[in-house]
């Protein structure tokens, strides 16, 4: 006969094979769903190891392999390897999504040993647009510089373009930099993609036949354009329409627009049309100066009321700045010859201070010239946003406003710019109202029933025409990178802001809205850490092995004190 003490050994036994064959089963049902099944849980706060829905569907249509390579490779101090690992964990993720179809490798070009061909291998990146960052940081004490290839090339059937990954505004600390850097990686990663891989369908209109800047002038920001969209050039007057266009962008004029051509921009509006302003209201201009200086007068450009209409006064003033730009000057002679030093001009502001909008998020610096102010006025259904703003240090000259290069030498005087930070940029929203309701197409117009009544649309202006007018070298007549100072050897983001306008006006897919992305910054105590290095490696090192003999220790004694009752 079986005892008792021998039954109990043996139905723990048959309990604990059947638990095993129970978990065994349920281990591998969920392994069969997980084929059929796919799914991905971050649990972070700022679930920072997301992809956008709009990103998972474009990568879900990619019809081809598209082959990254990323050159952020190397032993980095901890802030860039935050961001290295980041590029790492978004790509693992666009692959995931792409099924397959993203393919990376990360390469440092400081591993090429001969060193003619890792010259000419780093010429070649920055000549398409990567530039070389010498990153200097701070280990154990000890300074330590590296020289940093922050970006990558992405390469789709034949064509290749290049993304930048060290992003954000300079005037930020080299922490919240590289924080800024990090929240925009799917963006930038995922706008090459959409860049190569799929073909813009918009078609942007460059309005000229008012004065608008050259083409030449612009050349940068329609190179750009290109990539993304088709670009069309035409002059207002000699177009009966601009139907077919998605968007058209008016940059600067300097003539009056007549009514006929002002009633082609509303009406194009008031049909789901997207609209850029970049408009001067004072005429003035470096180069007009002279030695006796002049006044700048306000320009007659006829769209006072159709802007007016839209939610938006543009006033006859220019902004004076303590924040601002440097422009070189004659200060004196030496032997016979000009002595040229770079001075500050209050007429150039840097505008630093932006909205909390996809657009302007983690922007550096813009350059501004001979900017003027913007009111807001009453339109019902709009929706207005202020995207870009002076410094608190801004004075308003109301017109005529006398202008002369003596201004850079005289003496500041703090107290007369107290007026605080000024917008200079809008977005408007909404299903705006034609400044022709209860009018008459104007004489040249075809007749027809006028559109009163828009429906959603958007529309942005600034009131500056030279955010995006490029220089040009008078000697070669080739065009600088737009928002690149060839005084101060500086490179503002004049093109991001406007690239990002556009993007966002036109962006059905919200793909721009990626850059809302927010990491939050949590940095440690670098001071504690370096007094307290040593106390929690020893914690970290011993403590998972005294809690492991703790554990040993209390399951021997349980088990010793139930195996003596039995």
């Amino acid at each position: 006969m079986v005892t008792e003490q021998q039954s109990k050994p043996q139905s723990k036994r048959t309990r604990d094979l059947i638990r095993f064959v129970i978990v065994l089963a349920v281990l591998i049902a969920l392994n069969v769903l997980a084929t059929k099944y796919f799914f991905r849980l971050d649990l972070t706060e700022d679930k920072r190891y997301s992809i956008s829905p709009v990103t998972k569907q474009m990568l879900a249509n990619l019809p081809e392999d598209v082959q990254v390579e990323v050159y952020l490779e190397g032993d980095f101090p901890a802030g860039f390897k935050r961001l290295q690992q980041s590029v790492r964990e978004t790509l693992d993720e666009f692959r995931i999504y792409a099924d397959g179809n993203i393919r990376y490798t990360f390469f440092d070009p400081n591993t090429i040993t001969d060193e003619k061909a890792r010259t000419e291998f780093m010429q070649k990146l920055a000549q398409k647009g990567i530039q070389p960052t010498n990153l200097k940081a701070s280990e154990e004490g000890k300074q330590v510089e590296r020289l940093v290839f922050p970006g990558a090339v992405i390469k789709y059937k034949g064509k290749e373009t290049a993304v930048n990954f060290l992003k954000g505004n300079l005037a930020a600390s080299p922490d919240e930099r590289l924080n800024q850097s990090v929240e925009g990686v799917e963006y930038e990663l995922a706008t090459a993609v959409r860049k190569m891989a799929f073909q813009g369908n918009k078609t942007i209109g460059y309005i000229t036949g008012q004065g608008e800047l050259p083409q030449q002038e612009v050349t940068d920001l329609l190179g750009s354009l290109q990539e993304y969209y088709r670009v069309a050039l035409g002059e207002l007057d000699k177009i009966p329409s601009l139907e077919g266009l998605d968007l058209i962008i008016v940059a600067k004029p300097t003539q009056a627009f007549t009514e006929a051509d002002k009633y082609k921009i509303d009406q194009f509006i008031m049909n789901g049309g997207k609209a850029v302003f970049f408009v001067d209201v004072m005429n003035a201009s470096l180069d007009s100066l002279g030695t006796g200086g002049t006044f700048a007068m306000p320009y007659n450009l006829n769209l006072d009321d159709l802007l007016f209409r839209y939610g938006i006064r543009l006033n006859q003033t220019l902004i004076m700045d303590l924040n601002s730009g440097f422009i070189p000057m004659v200060t004196g002679f030496t032997g016979g010859r000009p002595q040229t030093e770079m001075v500050n001009w209050r007429y150039f502001p840097l505008l630093n201070k932006y909205s909390k909008h996809p657009i302007t998020r983690n922007l550096d610096a813009t350059y501004s010239k001979f900017i003027g102010t913007i009111d807001t006025v009453k339109a019902a259904g709009i929706t207005k946003t202020p995207l870009v703003y002076t410094s608190r240090y801004s004075r308003i000259m109301q017109a005529p406003v006398p202008l002369t290069l003596a201004e850079a030498r005289m003496e500041v005087k703090p107290e007369q710019y107290q007026a605080g930070e000024l917008p200079v940029g809008y977005l408007l929203e909404g299903s705006f109202t034609s400044v022709f309701r209860n009018r008459n197409a104007p004489a040249g117009i075809a007749a027809g029933a006028v559109k009163e009544e828009g429906v959603p649309t958007k529309i942005a202006v600034f009131s500056d025409g030279d955010l995006v007018r490029n220089d040009v070298n008078a000697r070669t007549g080739q065009a600088y990178e737009l928002g690149f100072d060839r005084f101060n050897n500086i490179k503002f983001a004049n093109k991001e802001l406007a690239m990002n306008t556009i993007h966002y006006l036109l962006d059905s897919e919200g793909l721009i809205n990626v850059r809302s992305k927010e990491i939050k910054l949590r940095p440690l105590d670098r001071v504690r850490v370096q007094e307290e290095k040593t106390y929690w490696q020893l914690l970290n090192l011993a403590g998972p092995i005294v809690l492991l003999v703790l554990f040993g220790i209390t399951r021997y004694y349980l088990r010793k004190r139930r195996y003596e009752k039995l």
